[in-house]
């Protein structure tokens, strides 16, 4: 480093000796001179110039995007790769089970009970169906304590004939019902050996019916009519015909539908309860159901009104009724939160077979008419928890205006008639004002594919406004359900149903040895557990074994009738195609 430093001042010192050489040729010459400088080199260093992360560019070029043209010329490429072929992985599927279109079910059981069930169906055409289906349910009797004859018998028989195309269906329906039922229910000690005896406490009903279906792919969009007879063994009969005609189209993207509905009844008793007159009823119930259904998204709303128009062909007046027929649903949280409401009423037509369908034991000798249902208002959520799992929670408050409820009939020795039902072992049908609040929740549940579980409850509170209670209705009701697939070839599940309280009422008069007149009386509460088992032996016959009143409870479902203790029921059924 000395050195160079060295050679520079030489090189400045001959430079300068030239000039001055060149400035002598007209001044004198003053020799030369040889000057040796030497310094000690200290070097420094300068600022670092750091570049920027983000630099600043006032280059506007750099700010256009240039559209850049370009094009792909494609030409083949040998290749000797030859890909192998892929597999597709096996997936275990279970085998489906047959399907077949007729069946036959065949199960006997202690107290001679005798189950059978035989349905069939054919297809005529690609378009026509046949189908029929015969039932049968019996038993002996032999209820512990019962004096009279308690056995039962119940056949029905329904065929159908139908259509189905793309543009129409429609189906007829004929069907007859047998049903034979016995008044065993006597209150303990009221009667002697020798009255009993005497009692023939055997009824018989008759049901006939005619019926039809019919849908068009247009604003008709479904009607339905149907024809009853009913009778029975006492000269009762009973004549019903209900048409149910339908329409609905759409007007800017709102559904509207209308419901017509003509509802005539009418039938007569050959007595009353003392045999001192017969009794005739007749109504013809005509209404008019518009509603316009509103959905916007998650919200979800069907407004309606319902006019009727009660016409008696018998006692009593005609009457015009209007009923709100307004119900809503908001989705809350999807399908996991639903939020529902409603607002609800309708006229009510009640008649003799309905009330015998309720209540076996009920006497010929009934005032049938029509129950005002005023109005029933309820909101409620429903929803999932899980995937699968559904619950459902309701609150309601009903008014009605002749509200049917059975109560016991009065006893009275001294009544002329002596039929089988007159001696307080059968149920007389009244009408009273009842307003009804309660509470439904329900839970149900698929905790697989082969678990299923179901648990519902109603609790309800009742006030009246003539009759003293609401006779035979009960507060609480629940029932629970369990259905397990044990394995492909066996099947399982239980049923248990709870009935609380209820009161009913012993009412007489010239009874030796005196009773009080009027004895309300409380119905036990009462459960009944059921379970089956069954065993699939092929793709067509299956075993099983029921079990009911698993518990052996000796409950009465209505005042002075307690039921069958523990029943177990055997029997197979059998799939086949013709």
């Amino acid at each position: 480093m000395k050195k160079t430093f060295q050679y520079t001042i030489a090189a400045f010192l001959f430079l300068g000796s030239f000039q001055k050489t060149i400035a002598q040729k007209k001044d004198d010459n003053i020799g030369t001179e040889v000057v040796n400088v030497v310094k000690p080199y200290t070097p420094t260093v300068s600022d670092a110039f750091k570049v920027k992360e983000t630099p600043t560019l006032d280059d506007d070029d750099t700010k256009k995007k240039e559209n850049i043209h370009y094009t792909i010329f494609s030409f083949p490429v040998a290749s000797t790769f030859a890909p192998s072929k892929g597999k597709a992985a096996n997936v275990d599927k279970s085998a489906e089970d047959k399907i077949f279109s007729n069946y036959l079910s065949l199960g006997a059981g202690n107290f001679g009970i005798i189950n059978a069930e035989l349905f069939v169906t054919e297809n005529i055409s690609n378009t026509d169906y046949f189908g029929g289906m015969l039932r049968h349910s019996s038993s002996q009797g032999g209820i512990k304590d019962v004096i009279l004859d308690d056995k039962f018998f119940n056949t029905a028989l329904d065929l159908t004939y139908g259509s189905r195309t793309k543009a129409m269906s429609w189906n007829a329906d004929l069907g007859y019902k047998n049903q034979v039922y016995n008044w065993y229910g006597i209150y303990p000690g009221l009667l002697s050996d020798a009255t009993i005896a005497s009692i023939e406490e055997q009824q018989t009903y008759h049901t006939l019916y005619i019926g039809g279906r019919l849908g068009l792919d247009n604003i008709l969009k479904e009607s339905s009519f149907r024809f009853t007879r009913f009778w029975d063994a006492f000269g009762s009969a009973e004549n019903r015909f209900v048409a149910k005609p339908s329409l609905e189209f759409d007007i800017i993207e709102h559904k509207i539908k209308a419901d017509f509905i003509v509802d005539y009844i009418s039938g007569s008793f050959d007595q009353n309860l003392d045999k001192t007159a017969s009794i005739k009823y007749g109504f013809t119930n005509v209404g008019f159901q518009p509603s316009i259904k509103i959905q916007k998204e998650d919200f979800t709303v069907n407004a309606g009104v319902g006019f009727f128009y009660s016409a008696t062909q018998e006692a009593g007046e005609s009457k015009f009724f209007i009923y709100p027929q307004v119900t809503g649903s908001y989705k809350i949280v999807g399908d996991l939160m639903i939020f529902y409401a409603g607002l609800e009423g309708t006229l009510q037509q009640n008649s003799y077979h309905d009330f015998v369908q309720d209540n076996f034991f009920v006497s010929p000798t009934l005032a049938v008419a029509p129950t005002n249902q005023k109005f029933d208002v309820y909101a409620g959520l429903k929803g999932k928890l899980a995937s699968s799992i559904s619950y459902n929670i309701r609150g309601s408050y009903k008014n009605e205006d002749g509200k049917a409820l059975f109560r016991s009939n009065i006893y009275n020795l001294s009544n002329a008639n002596t039929d089988g039902y007159t001696y307080s072992n059968s149920f007389d049908v009244l009408y009273d004002k009842v307003k009804t609040l309660s509470f439904f929740g329900e839970l149900k549940a698929d905790f697989s594919k082969n678990v299923s579980f179901g648990i519902n409850g109603t609790f309800s509170s009742f006030s009246t406004d003539v009759e003293k209670e609401a006779w035979n209705l009960p507060a609480i009701r629940l029932a629970t359900t369990l259905d397990v697939t044990i394995t492909p070839k066996c099947y399982a599940g239980t049923s248990m149903y709870f009935v609380g309280e209820r009161k009913d009422v012993f009412e007489q008069s010239t009874v030796t040895p005196p009773l009080p007149d009027d004895v309300n009386i409380t119905l036990k509460s009462y459960f009944d557990l059921n379970a089956h088992v069954g065993y699939k032996f092929s793709d067509r016959m299956t075993f099983f074994l029921k079990g009911n009143n698993l518990a052996n409870q000796d409950y009465q479902r209505w005042l002075n009738y307690p039921v069958q203790g523990l029943q177990i029921l055997g029997g197979a059924s059998y799939k086949f195609d013709f």
